[in-house]
């Protein structure tokens, strides 16, 4: 059985924004690439999750778009965050922090 290494439903915003905060503006492909590279290949973003919520991430003022060459000379749209985006990366890593102590709780129930 092949393991599953999709993203998290919900944790996809969580994860853009800590790249792009981390590395600065990017493409769609460079952060697909990032996470997965960071991840040591355990997480995977798939397109058709991607840019939607880059889109909506966008239209909720958490980052900027603007057009501009790739390293290949190709265009794409280039992604930074916001201030907005950064308190939402604040809210979002309390959020997940939450998360993982209830899980981690339930694990640990016997």
């Amino acid at each position: 059985m092949k393991a599953k290494n999709d993203i998290l439903q919900g944790t996809l915003v969580l994860l853009v924004l800590r790249s792009l905060a981390s590395r600065g503006k990017m493409h769609g492909y460079a952060i697909t690439n990032h996470i997965q590279q960071v991840s040591s290949d355990l997480l995977r973003v798939e397109e058709g999750s991607l840019y939607p919520a880059l889109h909506r991430m966008t239209q909720d003022g958490w980052l900027r778009a603007e057009w501009g060459k790739t390293e290949k000379n190709r265009e794409a749209r280039f992604y930074s965050i916001t201030a907005e985006g950064r308190r939402q990366l604040e809210r979002e890593e309390a959020s997940w922090a939450r998360l993982q102590s209830g899980v981690r709780k339930v694990l640990r129930y016997t």
